[in-house]
């Protein structure tokens, strides 16, 4: 990792390096010198591009930072929120430095300056131009995408975003398949991802609400995470709270009260996290999922636990997750599901799985055949040993 401090700092990330060299070593058959020249084209052309937003940010009183990471580079900077005018001139000046940048290699590739650096200024010419054409396509990462969700959040408000990753995933697919069938693959598994990268993104925000996109409540919410890492937890639990109840559906509040059923937890309240997790079961994290999982158990909603014992135990391949889908089927009377999930839990390492079968949870199913057969045979496995 390369720190370089400054009025804009700049990170080069160890992937940056390896992608830049893949990328010679594909272009240029192997040829040393070549790679080391593809390497310095792009370092060069990306640090230029993300110098036309940094410098444009600084402009309007911003603090840009700039990161060189596995497939490009990435501007970002803190400050108040702008105009969606002033945002659009943030995104444009990246594709208009690497423009200029474009002009001028192809204006020194013109001049008499020997056959070796004429040939060069000409490949970073060629090489900003093709870059600066495909930057501009209207798909997301790109800054084609960026400018057309604010063209759109100008004409639709927040829906505009939607819109734009809708129109980003359509044309990314189009691109990828036309590259795909025209046999360039790279491209065309870069655009494959990108559409992919539009379609994960407009899954998680086509539930936001008016309410995350408050300035206010998300800096409450980054603060409230901030003194969670800190081990600040009782600060933290007073503001999810606050955050829970000023929120009524949407991203800030499922999240708040994933954070806050946590906390609730950990301080042995498991009843009110129960009911904060039940509020939200569909929307609900894995790992919060599992929560739920644990304090349904306790509150003897074994009808809840059964449900969602297969996502958990996919997520925590544990023998307590096991015991506890089979402890909640016994109670259910579903002796072939309990035998299955005491098998599951045998397999991730259950001990002393005769005194386990002696709990009342299985008596419901303790006469049934299939959990008599399974008690015999653990019962003469664990004698044999």
């Amino acid at each position: 990792m390369i720190n370089i401090p400054g009025r804009i700092p700049i990170t080069i990330h160890p992937l940056f390096w390896l992608t830049a060299l893949l990328i010679g070593f594909l272009s240029s058959q192997g040829s040393p010198l070549a790679i080391l020249l593809w390497i310095v084209v792009i370092l060069v052309s990306v640090l230029v591009h993300e110098f036309g937003h940094a410098l444009m940010a600084l402009a309007f009183h911003l603090k840009p930072s700039i990161e060189l990471v596995a497939l490009g580079g990435v501007t970002t900077h803190e400050g108040k929120d702008l105009p969606l005018w002033k945002q659009f001139l943030i995104v444009l000046n990246g594709p208009l430095f690497g423009f200029l940048l474009f002009l001028s290699a192809w204006g020194l590739g013109k001049l008499p300056l020997g056959e070796t650096l004429s040939t060069v200024f000409l490949f970073f010419s060629r090489v900003n131009l093709i870059w600066t054409i495909l930057n501009l396509v209207p798909v997301v990462p790109l800054d084609g995408g960026q400018l057309l969700r604010i063209v759109l959040e100008a004409l639709f408000g927040k829906k505009g975003f939607r819109y734009s990753l809708i129109v980003g995933m359509g044309l990314s697919l189009a691109l990828s398949v036309l590259f795909f069938l025209s046999q360039n693959f790279l491209p065309g598994a870069l655009f494959f991802l990108f559409a992919f990268q539009s379609f994960d993104i407009y899954r998680r925000v086509r539930r936001m609400t008016e309410e995350d996109h408050s300035a206010l409540l998300k800096q409450a919410f980054e603060q409230a995470e901030l003194d969670l890492k800190e081990g600040n937890k009782e600060s933290a639990l007073a503001a999810f709270e606050r955050i829970h109840k000023q929120t009524h559906e949407g991203m800030l509040h499922f999240l708040s009260a994933e954070y806050l059923a946590f906390l609730k937890y950990e301080k042995g309240e498991t009843l009110e996290a129960y009911k904060l997790l039940q509020s939200i079961r569909r929307r609900l994290s894995r790992e919060a999922l599992c929560l739920l999982h644990k304090v349904a158990f306790d509150q003897k909603d074994y009808q809840l636990v059964a449900e969602i014992g297969g996502t958990c135990f996919q997520v925590m391949q544990v023998k307590e997750v096991a015991l506890r889908t089979a402890f909640a089927c016994a109670a259910l009377k579903e002796e072939k599901s309990t035998v299955g999930w005491l098998e599951a839990a045998f397999q991730e390492g259950l001990e002393d799985i005769s005194s386990i079968l002696k709990e009342s949870y299985f008596d419901p199913v303790r006469e049934s055949p299939l959990f008599k057969q399974f008690e015999k045979m653990h019962a003469g496995s664990q004698a044999s040993e």
